[in-house]
This record gives structure tokens, C-alpha cells and sequence, in this order.
């Protein structure tokens, strides 16, 4: 899969991570495991940690890795600060991927999504400004803006804590940041493996509901974003990738066109049924909502969330002015991508599962 061209220049980022000792929180997930291919495959970085904590997947990760002799593999806990503080000795960046992340979940088990997207991420902040980390860079979610349900509430406090770390100029030399995008395509989190395995079923496609917009990136997109915002963002900085946005319909009926015949069935057989809204979910989605947009800036592929109570340090982000935001964004105000742009696009991404 061809990767996705830099907001900089190629060159700066790769001068960056040369010679860097990375640790990837989540290292099993799906952009862990994105970041972990790109800063071994890509990025000439000294030496690379992956943490997780299921067993069985580190075993894998570590079995497709194994000819990156600068790299290990351990179990490990975000809920655990000893354990975290241990690994991350001589570490010069972290990306904290951990995080519980299904919304309908996190719903019913309100106490373990706290535990690990709030009290997790205080531990990897303390763990970084123990051990004199350079940069901490944490993935939040587009459902942290005006969050309606426990998952997305847990994540904006997960940015909160990041970002009065970047505050506090007294506590150390590390530099905090988030990054926040919508739905990665592909994902484990994600519809659309949801969707296939419902046509190759026969159907029905179930639908919370047919007015949902949602905004949408593939899973390289995804890993870039994070490795470019350690280069590009300052301090206390919340960088927010601008993505196409798709109608849920669309999704399904185009899903349904493409993958139903290498399945041996007709699209028109495969009915769509609407469900209703699971707890907590949205009509839409937002990554940037009215308050912040009168402290952000747009770039070429970003917007740039400052935080409140920091100075201004200016507009000029790798050589690029930035421009004043003026409205929210969110995917209701987002004209959606045509049926058959839609379908290119997942084409493009490698998301039509071929027979």
C-alpha cells in the first residue's frame, strides 16, 4: 500500500525519527500495529518498543517483525505504572495507541473504560515525565468533541490530561500532544468488516440510522497522521486531520454493490434494515467544535486546536501560516462524498474485499 504524501517534507520527517528510541502503547491495535510497520519499514529509528496486553497478538506482531533486530515486544498493562515506567527507560518518544474504543462496550462497562482511557493515559503521562520522554503523543477520537457517550467522554478527558501536562512548564521537559481523527475504514472499530460479514450472510445490512454522517480515513492515513503531528505540533497542540465524509447509506448500499456478487449473490437481494441508534451514538460526528474553533488555525491538511491557556506561539507551523477557523467541523456541515466517489475510494484504500 502506497502511503500517503507528508504535510512537510519527507526528508524532515525522516531527520526526525533517525537515530530516535520509539515506544508504541496499543502496539496490537489496529494503528499501533500501522505505526509499528511505518517507524521499522520507513523511519531509520534506533529502536522500537511495542507494549500490549494481549498475548497472543504481541506473539504474532513479534513474529512479522522479527528480522527489526532493534526491536522488542513485551506484556504490558497501561494500568500498571511500574511496568510502564520500566519499559520506557532512555525512551525519546512515546505514541500512547492503548484505549478501549467500542462505544456500545465502553456503554455497559463504564468503570473499565475509565481505568484504562483516563487512568491509563495519567499513567503514561507520569511515565513520560518521570523518564524525561522528548515527546508523548496521544490518539484521541473524533468522540471526544461534545461527547455524548462514555467512550468519547473518557477520550476528551484523556486529552484534557494530555494537554494540562503541556501546561504545567514546571514539570519537565516533555512535549504533550494529541491528534484526533474520525473513523479509520477497516479498523476493528470499524462498519464496514460489520458490513461484509452481514452480504456474505445474505443480508440484511443493519443501519442505526439512514440520516448518519460520519467522517472517514483509512488506516495508513490514520498512522501518518500521528508519526506527521510529532514532527509538526507544538506544545499542548490538538491536531485534526481533514477527512472526506460519507452518509452511512451510501456505505452500505455501495458495499453491497461491490462485494454481494463475489459473494454469488445480487445486490438487490441483499435487503437494509434501520435499527435504531445504539446508546450513545451520534447523528454525526464532530472533530472540532464552536468553542475551539476561536483558538485553531487551518493548514494545508490540518486543523490546529491550541490550547486555552497557553500563549499564542504564533501561526507559522513547518514554514506555513495558518489561516483563522470560523465554523465548526463537523460531518453535517461537510458535503459527503458521491456513491461512486465513495466506491473509489474504498477501492483506493484497498477496502473491497476481493473473492
Amino acid at each position: 500500500m502506497t502511503s500517503p504524501p507528508l504535510d512537510m517534507t519527507s526528508r524532515s520527517v525522516t531527520d526526525y525519527f533517525r537515530g530516535r528510541r520509539v515506544l508504541v502503547t496499543g502496539a496490537c491495535g489496529t494503528v499501533g500495529q500501522q505505526l509499528v510497520r511505518h517507524l521499522l519499514e520507513r523511519l531509520d529509528v534506533e529502536a522500537l518498543v511495542g507494549l500490549d496486553n494481549n498475548e497472543s497478538e504481541l506473539l504474532f506482531l513479534e513474529e512479522r517483525h522479527k528480522k527489526h533486530s532493534n526491536t522488542r515486544f513485551r506484556l504490558c498493562d497501561i494500568r500498571d505504572l511500574s511496568s510502564l515506567q520500566r519499559e520506557a527507560r532512555g525512551i525519546d518518544i512515546i505514541f500512547h495507541a492503548a484505549a478501549y474504543k467500542h462505544v456500545y462496550l465502553c456503554e455497559r462497562s463504564p468503570l473499565e473504560a475509565i481505568q484504562t482511557n483516563v487512568l491509563g493515559v495519567q499513567n503514561v503521562i507520569q511515565c513520560a515525565s518521570d523518564n524525561n520522554v522528548g515527546r508523548l503523543v496521544f490518539t484521541s477520537s473524533d468522540k471526544a468533541v461534545n461527547p455524548t457517550n462514555v467512550m468519547g467522554t473518557s477520550k476528551l478527558m484523556g486529552e484534557r490530561l494530555v494537554t494540562a501536562a503541556a501546561i504545567d512548564s514546571g514539570r519537565c521537559d516533555t512535549v504533550f500532544l494529541s491528534t484526533r481523527f474520525g473513523n479509520v475504514l477497516g479498523s476493528r472499530g470499524s462498519v464496514i468488516p460489520i458490513f461484509r460479514d452481514q452480504i456474505r450472510r445474505g443480508g440484511p445490512v443493519t443501519l442505526s440510522d439512514p440520516r448518519m454522517t460520519r467522517f472517514i480515513m483509512s488506516l495508513d492515513e490514520a498512522a501518518w497522521l500521528v508519526i506527521e503531528s510529532t514532527v509538526l505540533a507544538k506544545r499542548g497542540d490538538v491536531l485534526i486531520t481533514k477527512m472526506p465524509t460519507i452518509k452511512i447509506t451510501d456505505l452500505a448500499e455501495v458495499l453491497i454493490s461491490e462485494q454481494a456478487p463475489r459473494y454469488g449473490l445480487r445486490p438487490s437481494d441483499i435487503s437494509i434494515v434501520n435499527v435504531g441508534p445504539r446508546p450513545g451514538e451520534k447523528l454525526y460526528e464532530e472533530l472540532m467544535n464552536e468553542e475551539e474553533t476561536r483558538r485553531s488555525i487551518e493548514l494545508e491538511r490540518y486543523f490546529v486546536v491550541r490550547p486555552a491557556m497557553l500563549g499564542d506561539p504564533g501561526d507559522d507551523y513547518s514554514g506555513r501560516p495558518g489561516i483563522a477557523v470560523t465554523r465548526p467541523y463537523n460531518s453535517a456541515n461537510e458535503k459527503p462524498l458521491s456513491r461512486a466517489d465513495l466506491a473509489q475510494f474504498l477501492h483506493d484504500k484497498q477496502l473491497i474485499e476481493q473473492a
